[in-house]
């Protein structure tokens, strides 16, 4: 079967990984794709929003299944357009993707189905959202409602911050977040990301992450696409996996089956490990990125066979087994990210990287210049390595960054800090 990939990041060089040691994979093409993602599918350049184009190239070159990583294409509907032609899309249809397409439309979920999450209020005027603003107490969390590449959440701990995050999101700084923003409130815990794929007869429990968003050390700092994550993360309990499927995740697949649009695919919820019990921060409706790079690598049973098996709402044939080590990826950025940054830099040491016992190097912002792998975006690489403990996987996955080389180069080194600091303490 040739497949389409759409998708240049670190997550979908994992999935490319993933897909092509299946020996039922035909040809996989990948667009935009990435030099490390070139080992495994062939590149091409498509416009994923011009969804004819993407049809003509799959009839072209007999492709069955389109999978699709990042958000912004299940947010325009790719899904949707192919279905009509038989084509198998891995990822959900437009409607349901609004789970991530729109916080709003999330939020209004949450409170018709008695979902847990922070109290919310959303604005499409600026000077309202200001006025509002200083009436309540800080802490707060203003967000913008649509895709912000992960950059779009600013946690505000005075008036006059608010006041920035506020205009910030109005005056267009995040392009594709429409002018409509959130105002919640501050939750207190731990965050951890659970995922779940679901067809639409069933869903089954994946693994759980924790993703490190704050540009600096002890999660500080502006929010950025995510500095590094591990999985499976040891505050996940099992009693807590239960209450989330119970009080979040059934609820929330009932409402978009009620809508008429049943959620297929990956569905992950961002949650905040509260005094209450969890309770949803936000969904996304693919892997993340990074945690796919710390999901995939422990996934024992074969990605391609649960794919199909979802498209064909036949999940429930599936059984997911799981290597039982942890996975830590470490992001190396481009310094200045998440705000602005210079390209072109020559990456040195990706093969001596590589080398490292239980070590993987997941390529993102990177290109090719002649011989050469230079960068070419904000989030680099991503260093990924397993441990029995976290601390374990967090020092592999030092040791392997340390080789790795390029002018202006950036990561944290504490990625799992929490959990490190609950294994020195046990």
């Amino acid at each position: 079967m040739n497949i389409l990939l759409i998708g240049s990041g670190g997550r979908e060089h994992a999935i490319a990984k993933a897909l092509y040691e299946n020996p039922k994979v035909g040809k996989i093409y990948c667009t935009p794709c990435n030099p490390g993602i070139e080992r495994y599918a062939r590149p091409i350049e498509l416009n994923s929003s011009n969804h004819t184009e993407i049809l003509n190239f799959c009839n072209k070159q007999n492709i069955e299944l389109v999978v699709i990583g990042p958000e912004i294409p299940l947010v325009e509907g790719l899904a949707d357009f192919l279905d009509k032609f038989n084509i198998l899309v891995f990822g959900p249809k437009m409607l349901a993707a609004k789970l991530e397409g729109s916080k709003k439309f999330t939020k209004e979920i949450c409170e018709k189905y008695n979902i847990p999450t922070a109290a919310f209020k959303s604005f499409s005027d600026k000077d309202v959202a200001i006025d509002y603003l200083k009436e309540q107490s800080f802490p707060i969390v203003v967000k913008a409602n649509g895709l912000a590449a992960g950059k779009g959440v600013i946690i505000a701990e005075n008036l006059e911050e608010g006041i920035g995050a506020v205009e910030k999101n109005f005056s267009g700084a995040f392009n594709d977040a429409e002018n409509e923003i959130i105002i919640e409130e501050f939750m207190i815990g731990e965050e951890v990301s659970f995922f779940i794929i679901a067809d639409q007869n069933s869903f089954t429990e994946l693994t759980s992450a924790q993703d490190h968003k704050r540009i600096g050390l002890k999660d500080t700092g502006p929010n950025t696409g995510g500095m590094g994550a591990y999985s499976p993360a040891p505050i996940m309990t099992d009693e807590l996996k239960k209450e989330t499927i119970e009080r979040i995740i059934k609820p929330t697949l009932k409402a978009m089956k009620e809508l008429g649009c049943p959620f297929t695919g990956i569905l992950y919820a961002g949650l905040m490990i509260t005094e209450d019990g969890p309770k949803l921060i936000e969904y996304n409706v693919r892997f993340g990125d990074p945690e796919c790079q710390v999901i995939l690598p422990r996934l024992k049973t074969d990605l391609f066979d649960i794919i199909m098996n979802c498209c064909k709402n036949k999940l429930s044939d599936s059984v997911i087994e799981w290597d039982e080590r942890y996975a830590l990826t470490i992001v190396m950025a481009s310094f200045g990210y998440p705000e602005s940054y210079k390209i072109g830099y020559p990456i040195e040491g990706i093969n001596q990287a590589e080398k490292q016992p239980h070590t993987l190097v997941y390529q993102a912002g990177t290109k090719k210049d002649g011989n050469l792998i230079v960068t070419s975006g904000g989030r680099v690489l991503n260093i990924t390595a397993f441990g029995d403990t976290v601390k374990d996987a967090n020092l592999r996955a030092l040791s392997a960054t340390g080789l790795i080389k390029w002018n202006n180069s950036y990561y944290r080194n504490d990625i799992g800090w929490k959990a490190i600091e609950r294994e020195d303490n046990e």
